[in-house]
């Protein structure tokens, strides 16, 4: 699986994968009890590769996020998404140190670390995009 099949549904709960196209949108199957959905083009649809992190100097994309949250937790889950929200910011400035406080949400970062544990409870822990990786093993 890979992370720009993986997407959020506004309105519903979790992340879905994309399983197929349709006519009039696409099938995508819920990560949390397996169920299949019908989602036509009028849902509103984030996929998780399309999504960047505001700091102070750039947009991180979230696979960058993840993959930090990956390293400091040594690929385990990260803490509960419930944590208050003293914590989840601390936890967050962590990971990210320069993050926009004004533009990125207590709600968002819920929202990440609740993300991050449900990939990673189901196996996916490769975070890196592959046309990077071929760049990145050539500068160094």
């Amino acid at each position: 699986m890979e992370l720009d099949k993986v997407m959020s549904i506004s309105g519903k709960p979790g992340l879905y994968e994309l399983k197929a196209q349709t006519r009039g949108g696409f099938v995508a199957e819920s990560m949390l009890d397996g169920k299949k959905i019908s989602v036509n083009l009028r849902h509103n649809v984030s996929l998780l590769s399309e999504i960047a992190i505001y700091t102070y100097t750039e947009e991180v994309p979230l696979r960058e996020v993840f993959q930090k949250i990956k390293e400091k937790e040594n690929g385990g889950e990260a803490i509960s998404h419930k944590e208050s929200k003293a914590k989840l910011e601390e936890y967050f400035s962590e990971v990210l140190p320069d993050y926009d406080e004004d533009r990125v949400y207590v709600s968002d970062i819920k929202k990440i670390v609740q993300w991050y544990n449900l990939l990673v409870s189901k196996g996916y822990t490769d975070f890196s995009k592959k046309e990077s990786e071929k760049t990145s093993d050539e500068e160094e």
